[in-house]
């Protein structure tokens, strides 16, 4: 598309050296427009929504030497209460490492989220926890959650506690993944959780696009209302795309209506999103065209990508402390707790929880955090080398190029 006229452009003095804060009245590329009007600041280091994220160790978990057979995976949000942090996160705590869906039984687990509780545990300063015990264990069978229960994120409201979470009724691999969203609630944040027995989000109608999976349930107040993001895997040519979409409801126990623009974020795996300003923001990772990103919607629905960043949070659960205060100015995140998933190597599958750092709240500047040149070593590039295939067809590509 041109932009300006061949004899516009001979008029005009070359772009300032110093970059305008505001949009400069002169003609200019698609490129340098985009960055007066689809980014808040024309510098990374001015836009709110941009950041590194930081990582950190973290103390008084013990994953049994690493050998697979325990796992910690999925945290919810941080919450404050009683004088100090809480987070719920599915863990795994079998007698073998994940063996897959053909050799799974009811005590070896199919992959990592199989076989699972919900536990929980609390901190004073985010660094250092201490594990409390299971939040929501498996319910007999035939009920929700039977085979697993995780993936789980906390709500407050109204003086009471919800943990929805994802009930497995099959091991994962056997469409277990196909699996609805359940809640239980509580008076406390220590318990004990009353189950309430009953499919809060139901799959899709056959041929939507959620028919078979509503995984990565997330709750927030705004405007007023329950909003509870979540994510779907489907299409499956070849492989599956990945998905967010929106359900809102008056009530933590429902009905919750499926938004009707669903899906309402086109990229992203496990849901992450916090209010920011008048609306939402939210980490949008691995998957889809727009992975990567971090993303705003001023209505919570039509989001929109607000950067581009990098080692953003697997799962993150962020401490966001104005989470349920149905804020009209959200002020933002500086932390929370993310996960690795192969901690070490496949057969020992499991995976590890980790705190995350950034800044991407009003109320910090932190310069560090805003840069944008990321080193890593030459090590961190040659562990994402060429596999057996790739090498296979380059080595038959040369030969071919020698016979000729």
């Amino acid at each position: 598309m041109l932009l300006c006229a061949p004899s516009a452009i001979a008029q005009e003095t070359g772009f300032p050296f110093v970059l305008p804060k505001e949009k400069p009245d002169r003609p200019m590329s698609a490129a340098m427009l985009r960055n007066y009007t689809q980014w808040s600041a024309p510098r990374p280091e001015d836009n709110e929504l941009y950041t590194q994220f930081k990582y950190t160790k973290l103390k008084g978990f013990d994953y049994r030497n690493h050998d697979g057979t325990v796992s910690r995976r999925d945290p919810s949000k941080v919450i404050f209460a009683n004088g100090k942090y809480y987070v719920w996160y599915t863990k795994r705590d079998t007698p073998t490492p994940p063996k897959g869906a053909d050799a799974s039984t009811d005590t070896i687990p199919s992959s990592d989220w199989d076989l699972c509780d919900i536990w929980y545990a609390t901190s004073v300063d985010g660094f250092t926890w201490e594990e409390q015990g299971i939040a929501i264990p498996r319910p007999p069978k035939p009920n929700v959650g039977w085979r697993s229960v995780s993936t789980t994120d906390i709500l407050e409201w109204k003086g009471k506690y919800y943990l929805y979470y994802q009930g497995f009724m099959e091991a994962s691999g056997k469409r277990g993944d196909d699996c609805p969203v359940a809640v239980s609630y509580s008076d406390s944040p220590d318990g004990p959780w009353t189950p309430h027995n009953q499919i809060v989000i139901p799959n899709g109608a056959p041929g939507e696009w959620d028919q078979y999976s509503i995984h990565d349930p997330y709750p927030l107040v705004y405007k007023g209302k329950i909003y509870l993001y979540y994510k779907s895997d489907f299409d499956g040519d070849p492989q599956l795309v990945r998905m967010q979409g929106l359900a809102i409801a008056d009530d933590p126990l429902g009905p919750f209506e499926k938004h009707p623009l669903n899906p309402v974020i086109n990229s992203g795996h496990e849901t992450t999103l916090f209010p920011f300003k008048e609306g939402i923001a939210a980490l949008v990772i691995r998957d889809g065209n727009e992975h990567s990103t971090v993303q705003y919607a001023e209505d919570g629905v039509n989001f929109e990508i607000a950067s581009i960043t990098a080692m953003m949070p697997n799962a993150g659960g962020p401490f966001i402390p104005d989470a349920f205060t149905d804020t009209k100015y959200g002020r933002g995140i500086t932390w929370g707790i993310s996960h690795f998933t192969n901690a070490t190597t496949w057969d020992k599958n499991h995976a590890v929880l980790t705190r995350f750092d950034c800044d991407l709240s009003l109320d910090l500047n932190d310069p560090v955090m805003k840069r944008t040149g990321l080193y890593q070593s030459p090590e961190v590039h040659y562990q994402q080398g060429l596999g057996k295939a790739q090498l296979k067809r380059i080595e038959e590509a040369n030969r071919k190029l020698r016979e000729q």
